[in-house]
């Protein structure tokens, strides 16, 4: 089974998830997305896959929600994955991708529902 973990070292819940992965046995495919973000396509498939909508997946603690003003309602989706795709800090993590399923890794747990 391929796993995929869109991991931030830096963030405790997704060294949690990754650990957690590790427990059950898995060595997932690391991709540390601020390093490499995704892209377009790849980020429209992880929603489709979370069954979320952009503005689901954006983390709005993040001071460039509030630069951008991001949290204005008469965005589109279009507009929210742009601003994702130029600052993939706004994207939630862990996202984890396994068996054609995608789980957010709060709480770390959560990610088990899909392995």
């Amino acid at each position: 089974m391929k796993v995929t973990i869109y991991h931030n070292p830096r963030c405790s819940k997704s060294r949690q998830t990754l650990e957690l992965l590790g427990s059950q046995g898995i060595r997932p495919e690391i991709i540390e997305y601020l390093k490499t973000p995704p892209d377009r396509s790849t980020l429209k498939n992880i929603l489709k896959l979370l069954n979320m909508k952009p503005r689901d997946l954006i983390r709005k603690q993040e001071s460039i929600y509030r630069e951008a003003v991001l949290d204005d309602d008469s965005l589109h989706d279009d507009q929210l994955l742009d601003a994702m795709l130029e600052h993939p800090v706004l994207i939630e993590r862990p996202i984890v991708l396994a068996n054609g399923k995608a789980r957010i890794g709060r709480p770390p747990e959560s990610v088990l529902e899909i392995l």
